[in-house]
């Protein structure tokens, strides 16, 4: 630390070290002290209940890094206390990887942002932990809502130590409209399906390309290059 740095400055001291190679000290000392804050007041409480979605960036034990994306109806993320969030986890395609992110590394960062109404957003960042279903119901009774969609129940929780929450700004934030509800089942949000279709089916085309790829693994071939 340097002489001049505050011992209870927040962030990381590269961030730090950021800030006085390009002069933003100050500027980040008045954002920490007037936005950054060690749990969650009112006002994020009611802001996090009423969301539909958050993305969740994960590293494992190495550092490497997954961000990703988590949905449901409001409240599918819970706010248990002013320093506790939990959300389930369902099946997903199996891989895992945030779960698998957090048994190596508990730390997450949780991003929230209201595109419709306020144009604003919320950064939580904190430490997780994986909590089994009954565990977690039999901690908080009554608290824990029962998805409607038959079949869909969590394999897990993940509960969140809360030990930073602050403000994204609105400045390059985009409004967008929520659709109006059409009638059609067929264009309804489908939680918990495993229809590959409604899923997104193989919009990229890495699928398509599975069996060249295990042609290429197994012969070394370069994909799309002719063969000898």
């Amino acid at each position: 630390m340097y002489d001049d740095e505050r011992a209870d400055r927040p962030g990381s001291h590269g961030e730090h070290r950021i800030q006085r190679e390009l002069g933003t000290t100050d500027r980040a000392d008045r954002f920490y002290d007037q936005q950054v804050l060690d749990r969650l007041n009112p006002r994020m409480q009611q802001f996090v209940a009423r969301q539909e979605m958050f993305f969740l960036a994960t590293a494992d034990g190495n550092g490497e890094c997954d961000n990703t994306f988590r949905a449901g109806p409001a409240g599918f993320l819970h706010v248990l206390d002013d320093t506790t969030l939990a959300y389930p986890e369902y099946r997903g395609n199996g891989v895992m990887a945030s779960l698998g992110n957090i048994r190596e590394n508990p730390h997450v960062g949780l991003l929230m942002i209201d595109f419709a109404t306020d144009r604003i957003g919320l950064h939580v960042n904190g430490r997780a932990e994986l909590v089994p279903d009954e565990v977690m119901r039999r901690r908080h009774p009554g608290r824990l809502a029962v998805d409607p969609v038959p079949g869909r129940r969590p394999q897990v929780w993940v509960r969140v130590e809360v030990e930073e929450a602050y403000l994204h700004c609105s400045k390059h934030i985009p409004r967008l409209v929520p659709a109006q509800r059409r009638r059609s089942t067929a264009e309804e949000r489908a939680w918990g399906t495993d229809d590959v279709r409604r899923k997104g089916g193989d919009y990229f085309g890495a699928a398509e390309q599975a069996e060249e790829r295990a042609a290429q693994r197994l012969t070394g071939r370069t994909p799309g290059a002719p063969r000898p």
